[in-house]
């Protein structure tokens, strides 16, 4: 193996850690005082951020850099190419760290979701308990399984709207001096 890619695994190892402990902080102290609707939305929040970085992971490691560089004169290309040059640090920063990471806050919203809802039947909560973190785990593979399809079959379009998006005012990526003249 590389040292680059033991670094990067590294570095991914220490973000990993970071936003664990951030986000499971944030999530321990929002999800109990929530009310239930506010729960649902965050659930289906970190669901959706889940279900969007996976296709990006996956569209970033399908696209073919000949078919890419045929749509060079496209706003967002630059950063696209440098997304599908670095393949593997994408797809695990987007499956790995964000999915996973998702993965859990939804899981723990679902937790707090049925702690909220006050059952005192340990029979009813046992089975709410098992229906809620069906759902979730139901829904975050559904909605992966829809999206690495289409994020497969749209591959390139799919970079380089993420390279668009990277490359607008929001986000700032890959001014150059040039750039920055030209805007």
């Amino acid at each position: 193996m590389k040292n680059y890619s033991l670094s990067w695994a590294w570095k991914t190892f220490i973000l990993s850690i970071c936003l664990s402990i951030l986000f499971s902080m944030l999530s321990q102290s929002l999800f109990p005082s929530l009310p239930v609707f506010l729960s649902l939305f965050i659930i289906l929040f970190f669901i959706v951020i889940s279900v969007i970085f996976d296709m990006i992971g996956i569209a970033v490691t399908s696209t073919d850099l000949e078919n890419l560089e045929k749509r060079m004169g496209e706003k967002g290309f630059k950063t696209a190419q440098k997304l599908c040059l670095n393949t593997d640090k994408v797809s695990s920063f987007c499956g790995d760290v964000v999915g996973d990471i998702c993965g859990i806050l939804s899981g723990a919203g679902g937790v707090s979701l049925v702690v909220n809802l006050h059952i005192l039947n340990p029979s009813v909560y046992f089975l709410i308990t098992c229906l809620v973190s069906s759902l979730i785990a139901g829904l975050t593979i559904f909605g992966k399984a829809v999206f690495k399809r289409y994020a497969v079959d749209n591959c390139e379009s799919v970079v380089l709207k993420i390279g668009r998006i990277l490359e607008s005012k929001f986000f700032l990526i890959h001014k150059t001096k040039k750039d920055k003249k030209e805007n």
